[in-house]
């Protein structure tokens, strides 16, 4: 009887974790299912058109995407490349150069901002950073590089822009306390050999601590990518909600939609038109194809990192 408990509970844990993990890819099946299945009067009624139409008008029925989903690839990856650089420079700062008390504050700044709700960070960037960006960045680059269609004016304030900027202070916490986290594992023996070789900080940085942290700095940035596309609150307070981008106006001045903020301000809306109900259903079917892609096209990047060393 002493050794059947422990075979007991070896086999309970076995199957416990066992059912979590079926139900998890239940979950991600049941979720996928539903969202097709809802979006199947719309690919039977748009067809290719809800990924390729320019024109989204449900009293003429018209559910053309392709400013949603331009725009989300857009403010996702622009804020990206905005967040990579600056998360890797506080990254770098905190693990090479900053003394303990200062690591300390980074620390419990970075937590702090990432644990802010996103509706914060929408109405800060709607009545405090919108103006100001309007004023006196908007404005003098228009007036001074107008000339130029993607930073040709008017300036809105409330543009693709500000979501873009919006959406990099949100994903920078994420990526750089993961950053952090694994530039602070690079293997002592590797830094020390470094030094004692005369290399400068910056040095060991550059051919130690990157190389040896890139495959999780990739990492990170998908994660920061994957909050990105789905953000929904904070953008859609931002951006304008305007169907004009990238078509009407290329300028990153102008107002624009994003896949998460076009069905969450016409999602109330959509529940007595059943075509608009479902071209939101499939516009948010088609986010989920974009996050996938992305997160298996990272998965198969980080094998080819981790294959060549």
């Amino acid at each position: 009887m002493g050794q059947k408990i422990p075979s007991f509970l070896d086999s309970a844990v076995k199957y416990g974790a066992l059912a979590a993990s079926i139900s998890v890819v239940g979950i991600f099946f049941f979720l996928f299912l539903t969202l097709f299945s809802n979006s199947i009067p719309s690919i039977t009624l748009n067809g290719i058109d809800l990924l390729l139409g320019r024109v989204w008008n449900p009293n003429g029925g018209a559910f053309g995407g392709l400013p949603a989903i331009l725009g989300t690839l857009f403010s996702s990856l622009f804020s990206l490349g905005l967040a990579l650089p600056l998360s890797m420079s506080i990254s770098i700062y905190y693990t090479e150069y900053a003394p303990t008390r200062i690591r300390s504050i980074i620390s419990t700044v970075m937590d702090l901002l990432a644990a802010i709700p996103s509706v914060i960070y929408g109405i800060w960037g709607l009545w405090t950073i919108s103006p100001l960006l309007k004023t006196n960045v908007e404005e003098p680059i228009a007036a001074t590089i107008g000339f130029i269609p993607i930073f040709s004016g008017p300036a809105y304030g409330l543009s693709i822009f500000l979501a873009s900027l919006v959406l990099t202070i949100m994903i920078t916490p994420i990526i750089s306390s993961l950053s952090i986290e694994i530039f602070s594992r690079t293997p002592m023996h590797l830094r020390e050999g470094m030094f004692a070789l005369g290399a400068t900080r910056w040095e060991v940085c550059r051919k130690v601590v990157i190389p040896f942290a890139k495959r999780g700095v990739i990492a990170a940035a998908i994660l920061g990518l994957g909050r990105a596309l789905g953000e929904t609150m904070a953008v859609t307070m931002v951006i304008g909600n305007s169907y004009i981008w990238p078509f009407s106006s290329v300028s990153i001045f102008s107002p624009a939609h994003t896949i998460t903020s076009k069905v969450a301000s016409e999602f109330p809306e959509s529940v007595s038109n059943a075509i608009q109900f479902s071209s939101l259903t499939e516009l948010a079917l088609v986010l989920l194809v974009i996050s996938l892609s992305i997160n298996l096209g990272a998965d198969l990047l980080l094998k080819r990192v981790k294959g060549g060393g």
